[in-house]
């Protein structure tokens, strides 16, 4: 995030620019840096935390290298020719001295694939990837999120089988594309560029390798086809129906999976948002399968690509009808916005916010049953700063106000747990309740209230479906899970903290006092 801000500055003078065309969606220039920013990010935190060791030299080795030749090629344009030297460069470099590559043969996994047919398939299949990436990358945060889901498969597979090298792999790079998905969800300030996208496809085809090799794992390596999801099968679909029409497989068109939901009159939001729950169902079938043989996985990965086949091809031969513009009424957005507008439903999510969140943050401070002293010291010292803020400093008003309410709020859910409510019957399965109508009640007013609050983004909602699948997720240790039912109510409240800020603007004092009362409750509770 913070390497994002100057890159913009910097990709107009070195013409590293998305210009727009026939096949683009955006409207202006966009640079093409920010596959520099989340991969220099993921990079340093791999070369200071994973052992130097030749796996992890020659991964960090061939990241560097495919990524030079896609900010080459987002620069000035290179042949194909040229981008696959990159490719297999990067792809020989984790073969041959990281010895990554695919050691099972399939349906056999007792017999050991030899290396004669191993590291041909390895390297074809490491370039393939990071093709597919680069070519879904076609939407604002459609890469970026796909790859981001993808490898939080990889990392939950790792987590299962106590897969240390491997996680720390892959989380830096989770982190990278959080911090770059901020600025990449429509609309867009800044793309990857092929750059990103190749490095992408390359480290998820690099880590699917890993954590399906039988020598550090229980997992078939078939399971890298689900891990991969929808980039591997839009591309297999585009090239089968350019193949289909008598045309080649490398020209580019508009026949990618987003541009037939754009054109049967998805908006760019919803497209992007269906796109994200297919790739969240293909991770989770490579989850559900984990321990299946692969005469299960292969017949069904093969079932479910023909019929993507099937779809394009017959899309393509006019079969399926795609209706070239949007039809009045089938944005469902646009109808929910029309209903409410017309009933007094508009204004009923932000006032129940109004009422509800300040009086449970208000009444929460009593419920603790200890508070500790860090905490408590703490929580006067930004008192302080709080009350000085929103005293002297009125232009600054609302940042003092929103510091006091994070920081507070935060404060106030960790010592909750130790509430001495916890222990009364159905006290738990309430306060569940009353978090789930609060998500609803934001949903309802982020999306469909009259007033257009403030923009969301498709990151914003797979950031709330992370948080509370996390911790439902089997065989997650019960510390862990707890910080995610932690983290989930956390982001629901910071959401209705933000609604309220921009829907009473000119009250944004009082919000100041709740933060006021929490802070102070916090401090005085430790002696007490």
């Amino acid at each position: 995030m913070a390497l994002i801000p100057p890159l913009r500055l910097i990709a107009g003078r070195f013409q590293i620019m998305d210009v727009p065309g026939d096949r683009k969606v955006h409207a202006h220039p966009v640079p093409r840096v920010g596959g520099i920013a989340f991969a220099v990010a993921a990079c340093l935190s791999i070369a200071w935390w994973a052992p130097k060791d030749h796996r992890t030299l020659s991964v960090l080795f061939g990241s560097l290298v495919i990524l030079g030749f896609g900010v080459w090629d987002d620069r000035v344009n290179l042949g194909y020719r040229t981008k696959l030297v990159g490719q297999l460069l990067a792809s020989l470099a984790v073969v041959f001295v990281g010895e990554i590559r695919f050691h099972d043969m399939p349906f056999v996994l007792d017999i050991a694939m030899p290396a004669w047919a191993g590291i041909p398939l390895t390297l074809l299949f490491l370039v393939a990837v990071s093709n597919a990436v680069n070519l879904a990358d076609g939407l604002d945060g459609l890469a970026g999120g796909l790859s981001f889901l993808s490898l939080c498969g990889i990392a939950y597979l790792a987590y299962l089988s106590s897969d240390s090298m491997v996680l720390i792999l892959t989380v830096p790079f989770l982190g990278g594309l959080l911090g770059f998905l901020r600025y990449n969800t429509y609309p867009a300030k800044i793309f990857m560029g092929d750059g990103g996208s190749q490095l992408l496809g390359f480290m998820m085809g690099v880590l699917a390798i890993v954590v399906t090799d039988s020598t550090r794992g229980p997992f078939s390596p078939s399971l890298t086809l689900f891990l991969l999801g929808l980039p591997f099968l839009d591309t297999l679909g585009v090239f089968g129906q350019r193949l289909a029409e008598g045309r080649s497989p490398f020209v580019g068109d508009r026949t990618h999976v987003h541009h037939k939901l754009l054109a049967i009159g998805l908006s760019h939001f919803e497209a992007v948002t269906v796109i994200y729950a297919i790739q969240a169902g293909m991770v989770g079938l490579a989850y559900a399968l984990r321990w299946r043989s692969d005469f299960l996985i292969v017949p069904l990965y093969l079932v479910i690509a023909g019929s993507v086949l099937a779809l394009f091809i017959g899309a393509g031969r006019g079969l399926i009808a795609l209706p070239a513009s949007r039809r009045p009424g089938w944005n469902a957005q646009g109808r929910m916005i029309k209903f409410l507008n017309g009933s007094w439903l508009a204004d009923l999510p932000i006032r129940f916010l109004a009422i509800v969140v300040p009086f449970f943050l208000i009444a929460t401070v009593f419920l603790p049953a200890n508070v500790p002293s860090d905490v408590g010291y703490l929580s006067i010292g930004l008192f302080a700063v709080v009350l000085v803020g929103l005293a002297v400093l009125p232009r600054l008003v609302p940042y003092f106000v929103r510091g006091g309410l994070y920081v507070g709020t935060t404060f106030l859910l960790y010592v909750h747990e130790d509430s001495w409510l916890r222990t009364a019957s159905g006290f738990a399965v309430t306060h569940n309740v009353f978090f789930l109508v609060v998500a609803i009640m934001v949903l309802l007013s982020l999306r469909f209230s009259e007033e257009s609050r403030f923009q969301t983004t498709p990151l914003d909602y797979l950031m709330v479906f992370l948080a509370v699948m996390f911790p439902l997720l089997p065989e997650v240790s019960v510390d862990v899970s707890m910080l995610g039912v932690l983290s989930a109510k956390l982001i629901v409240l910071f959401f209705s903290f933000e609604l309220l800020l921009h829907s009473f603007s000119d009250r944004v004092k009082q919000l100041g006092f709740v933060s006021l009362w929490i802070l102070f409750g916090l401090g005085i509770r430790v002696w007490f």
